[in-house]
C-alpha cells in the first residue's frame, strides 16, 4: 500500500515540476508576443492617420486652389507628427515597447505643405487641409475633436 502512495506522489512531483518548466519558459513569450502584437496595433493606427492626412493632402492639390478637405484620426499613443518638404512625406514618430522609435510614413504628391511639427496625446483628431490660393502653400491644421 505504501509503493502505491510513493509512486503517486512522485507522478504528482513529475507534474508539478513539469508545470513550472513550461510557466517559467512560455510566460516570457507571452508577454513578448502581447507587447508585438500591441506594437503592431499601433503601427496600424499611426499609417491610418498619416495616410489619411496624405489622402486629404493629394485630393486638396488635385482640386486646385481654394480646396479644403476635413478628415478625423486616432492617435494610438503620444508621438510626434510632421512634414517632411524634401521627401514629400508626412511622419508619425512612434515609441515601440522595446523603446526603439520608429517613423511610420506617408508620401504626398505636393511637396509645398505646411504641417508644423506637433506633439500629440493617444485621441482623437480633426485634421483641417487647405489650399487658400496658388500662391500659398497647402496648410494643414491639427486640432484635437472635443
Amino acid at each position: 500500500m505504501d509503493d502505491k502512495g510513493q509512486v503517486s506522489f512522485e507522478y504528482l512531483m513529475l507534474i508539478l515540476i513539469g508545470i513550472i518548466i513550461l510557466g517559467t519558459v512560455t510566460i516570457p513569450l507571452i508577454g513578448r508576443a502581447i507587447d508585438a502584437s500591441n506594437d503592431v496595433s499601433r503601427a496600424s493606427d499611426a499609417k491610418v492617420a498619416v495616410e489619411s492626412i496624405a489622402n486629404a493632402a493629394n485630393i486638396v492639390y488635385a482640386n486646385g486652389p481654394g480646396a479644403k478637405r476635413t478628415v478625423t484620426f486616432y492617435v494610438p499613443q503620444n508621438g510626434t507628427i510632421g512634414f517632411d518638404q524634401t521627401n514629400k512625406v508626412i511622419y508619425f514618430s512612434l515609441t515601440l515597447s522595446n523603446n526603439t522609435v520608429k517613423s511610420i510614413n506617408a508620401t504626398t504628391e505636393y511637396g509645398n505643405i505646411t504641417l508644423n511639427t506637433v506633439t500629440l496625446t493617444r485621441s482623437w483628431y480633426k485634421a483641417v487641409v487647405h489650399w487658400p490660393n496658388r500662391n500659398a502653400n497647402i496648410v494643414i491644421t491639427i486640432s484635437k475633436v472635443s
